[in-house]
């Protein structure tokens, strides 16, 4: 265990290095405060809290800006370090190739845990300030949805593993993970709206469309913050949602720590039997 939390320190301070986790802190700080100030001006015509309507907007933010950092940070974990010869100086010390994996992955969700906490608590900060009242369930959305932006931030760190461990070189695994922040980000909901459109609800019921929220991790991230209470659904426009909901937060939940495992389990196999 100790190996892997040193690893995981390294990875940090090579973040702390190449200003990465400066640019993720200060990127979603900026973008925060910005939605802190703006969101809270119409909570009295929907009938939202301040911070509910925060919630509502740092949710929707996240689910653009939190996987590009996290696919731009992993994407080259392990071809670069291959490119640069920095991995056969790592795996000849005493140390197996599963201990490298988990503790560069520990490494980077602490950056983006980081990054996350902090900007997303400076706009709670902000909105302190403005002395509006603030209601305990709505303290409790706001760290739902922060810790939950934590995961949704692990389950592209495993994608960009995962690419990082099959390819050959840097710039193909910038180029794909570009081409998977936009497939599970917009065109997968995109392609999904356009089936139930020319479905009109003669195959896609409830049981296939829950199974097609669940194959993207994005989908799976917004129903559990956007649905998971009443009056932050009724703000976001997800009342009915809520009514029809046959994904409970539990199974949501399970379905991104499953989304996190499984690309690190493939990651796992490709380096294994990867030739340095």
């Amino acid at each position: 265990m100790n190996t892997i939390l040193l690893l995981a320190a390294k990875e940090v301070r090579e973040g702390l290095r190449n200003r990465w986790v400066l640019a993720a802190t200060g990127l979603l700080a900026a973008l925060a405060l910005t939605l802190a100030f703006l969101g809270s001006a119409p909570t009295g015509t929907v009938g939202a809290g301040a911070l509910d309507v925060v919630v509502i907007s740092l949710a929707s933010l996240t689910i653009f800006i939190v996987p590009l950092i996290a696919l731009l940070i992993s994407h080259d974990a392990i071809v670069g370090e291959i490119d640069r010869g920095t991995m056969t100086l790592l795996l000849s010390y005493p140390v197996r190739r599963s201990q490298l994996l988990l503790g560069k992955f520990l490494g980077h969700i602490a950056i983006l845990a980081f990054a996350t906490c902090v900007g997303y608590g400076l706009a709670a900060v902000a909105v302190l300030a403005t002395g509006k009242a603030i209601g305990g369930g709505s303290w409790t959305a706001f760290v739902a949805m922060t810790a939950s932006s934590v995961l949704l931030g692990a389950v592209f760190v495993a994608i960009g593993y995962m690419v990082s461990a099959l390819v050959r070189d840097r710039g193909t695994a910038g180029g794909i993970a570009i081409g998977i922040w936009l497939v599970f980000v917009i065109l997968y909901d995109m392609a999904l709206l356009g089936l139930l459109v020319a479905d009109q609800g003669r195959f896609v019921g409830g049981g296939v469309l829950d199974a097609l929220l669940l194959f993207n991790p994005t989908d799976a991230y917004r129903l559990l913050n956007l649905a998971g209470s009443d009056d932050i659904a009724a703000a976001s426009g997800m009342a009915g949602v809520v009514q029809n909901a046959a994904l409970s937060p539990a199974v949501l939940l399970a379905a991104l720590a499953a989304w996190v495992a499984a690309p690190m389990v493939l990651a796992a196999a490709a380096f294994s039997r990867r030739e340095m």
